[in-house]
């Protein structure tokens, strides 16, 4: 069995970095645990974590952490963390690897203990996963959990506080977890996620008191060999899938094996051929946005219906009881309340599905201008590189660059909120004219 890192694709310098700082802390575990005496053995030197080391030691897995982390306690660890890098290299799934890794009873991510297998699979009590619905993570949320994450380990190693699309923290949120990181609780850790430490996606202060570890987009060489070991992609459709994502690995495998995504990617890239006039832009534009709304409520829709059902359930929805009635009379807030929550990640699964269209639109035009330019790489889109050479053609590398920056430019105003509708229509203008 491969040990939690194993997800973790072509980011060799971050795995090394994060298994001498999980043997570091287990380090510091060791170190300060209170020695018991084994039963039938000598005296000192044996603690409870060696026990349950020993219990589930397999033949993949090494209870001794690395000398130089016995050596010195603590060396390389800290108590908060910031994964950065582009969309697809893995940012949640190395914080979620270094938190399994944390839980280890051997202190390596075996993969295989109880500690490793129930953070991966999002069941163990101390570790807590913050997943934006909406477009931002609100300050209630936040000190609810900065406060929950104070309390001591159950297990007896680590609170670990993994927050996801950290970039999302508004400025009060930002502050209170600021203030939980400058005053950490003992054996918390605290895992961010954003795509940069700029100012914009994290603030000063907080960057600056995380320990930072970069990942970078993994070759599709790689994401293709994880497709085929892990998920059991033919070779052929993982080279394509992992070339088509551009680096990401959760998008090539929806392409490997989903056909609705594969649809939804041919509709997008067959837009350069349809805008043949202004009205023929208009006409994209909306086929897009449609596409992204439709995208976006199918996704969400189990899930509303199945929280709104609970909610009522929990109000007394049914009940005959004598203050039932009574008890849905007040429960329009908190129905309101909800609904709020739905319509936010509504938008966010909307604008999502969007930029997964944009992204794709601008491989295309990147073939364009590198084939305009006989640079010599390969295509993003092998499937549609002979339309990208007639563009390449007919635009020279010039025009192949401005419509480039048009679909960059769209991904920008809809992530600095402009409404998407007026960004994609501008956008699908500016292509037209070149």
């Amino acid at each position: 069995m491969t040990d939690v890192f194993g997800d973790l694709v072509g980011q060799d310098e971050a795995v090394d970095t994060l298994r001498r700082a999980a043997a570091s802390a287990a380090a510091l575990l060791r170190a300060a645990a209170p020695v018991t005496v084994r039963a039938g053995g000598p005296a000192g030197g044996y603690d409870d974590l060696d026990a349950l080391a020993e219990e589930l030691d397999g033949a993949d897995a090494d209870p001794d952490p690395a000398p130089s982390a016995e050596a010195d306690p603590g060396a390389g660890m800290t108590h908060a963390w910031i994964f950065t890098g582009p969309p697809g290299s893995g940012r949640s799934v190395a914080a979620r690897a270094f938190a399994a890794a944390l839980q280890c009873v051997h202190g390596t991510g075996c993969g295989s203990c109880p500690g490793c297998h129930t953070t991966l699979t999002g069941t163990h009590a101390d570790v807590r996963l913050v997943v934006p619905d909406g477009l931002s993570i609100g300050v209630g949320e936040m000190r609810a959990l900065v406060l929950r994450a104070a309390s001591t380990p159950s297990g007896g190693r680590w609170q670990v506080v993994i927050i996801e699309d950290a970039d999302r923290l508004t400025e009060a949120a930002g502050n209170a977890l600021l203030k939980a990181i400058e005053e950490p609780p003992p054996r918390t850790v605290f895992l961010l996620c954003a795509p940069s430490t700029h100012p914009d996606d994290i603030s000063v202060t907080i960057r600056s008191r995380c320990r930072v570890v970069p990942l970078r987009q993994p070759p599709p060489a790689a994401v293709a060999e994880v497709l085929v070991r892990r998920d059991g992609v033919a070779p052929d459709v993982a080279e394509w899938a992992a070339a088509a994502a551009q680096g990401h690995v959760g998008r090539a495998r929806r392409l490997a094996r989903d056909p609705e995504a594969r649809q939804r990617r041919d509709a997008v890239l067959a837009v350069p051929r349809r805008l043949t006039g202004v009205g023929a832009a208009f006409d994209a534009a909306s086929a897009l946005i449609e596409a992204a709304e439709a995208e976006a409520a199918a996704s969400v829709v189990e899930i509303d219906e199945a929280e709104r059902s609970a909610l009522q359930t929990a109000l007394g929805a049914g009940g005959t009881g004598r203050g039932a009635a009574g008890a849905m009379r007040g429960a329009a807030g908190q129905l309101k309340d909800l609904e709020k929550r739905q319509k936010s990640r509504a938008t966010r699964a909307q604008r999502d599905a969007l930029d997964r269209a944009l992204v794709d639109l601008a491989g295309f035009y990147r073939d364009a201008l590198t084939m305009a330019l006989r640079a010599p790489v390969a295509p993003v889109h092998t499937d549609t590189a002979a339309l990208a050479g007639a563009g390449a053609q007919k635009w020279d590398a010039e025009g192949a660059l401005r419509r480039l920056e048009a679909v960059l430019e769209c991904r920008a105003a809809i992530e600095a909120n402009v409404k998407p509708r007026i960004a994609v229509e501008a956008m699908m203008l500016a292509l037209w004219r070149g």
